[in-house]
């Protein structure tokens, strides 16, 4: 699937969009209506779920922001990315990778997150 890269910038650009109603736009044109999130900390259904997860993230990390950590690999309808949360120009205080798959439409139909940096509690 040709479209992944421009698919995860817009995913990107959706975990840093503050405008509840420019990310509730951006959700319901990137995700389909059965979306699927799942991370160790949560696991969400439905667009505004996922609404609702990305809120409770840019409230817990307020002021810094996700960023792509190196090329997107994709095949078929499914890709694999590393992302990075931090303030830009210093050291990422998250750093994880996730899986995304497609569904028919083009849509992301369920992504899987994976943290391999998070701060000390």
């Amino acid at each position: 699937m040709d479209d992944f890269p421009q698919i995860v910038d817009r995913y990107i650009a959706m975990w840093n969009e503050v405008d509840g109603g420019a990310r509730r736009r951006l959700i319901e044109e990137l995700w389909s209506a059965t979306g699927r999130y799942v991370d160790p900390l949560t696991s969400v259904e439905g667009r505004a779920a996922i609404n609702d997860t990305v809120e409770a993230a840019q409230k817990q990390f307020s002021g810094i922001t996700f960023r792509l950590a190196g090329p997107v690999d994709a095949h078929h309808q499914q890709a694999r990315f590393g992302w990075e949360l931090g303030t830009p120009g210093e050291e990422p205080i998250v750093v994880g990778f996730d899986v995304a798959e497609c569904d028919q439409q083009g849509r992301l139909a369920v992504v899987l997150g994976f943290l391999d940096k998070v701060p000390a509690m």
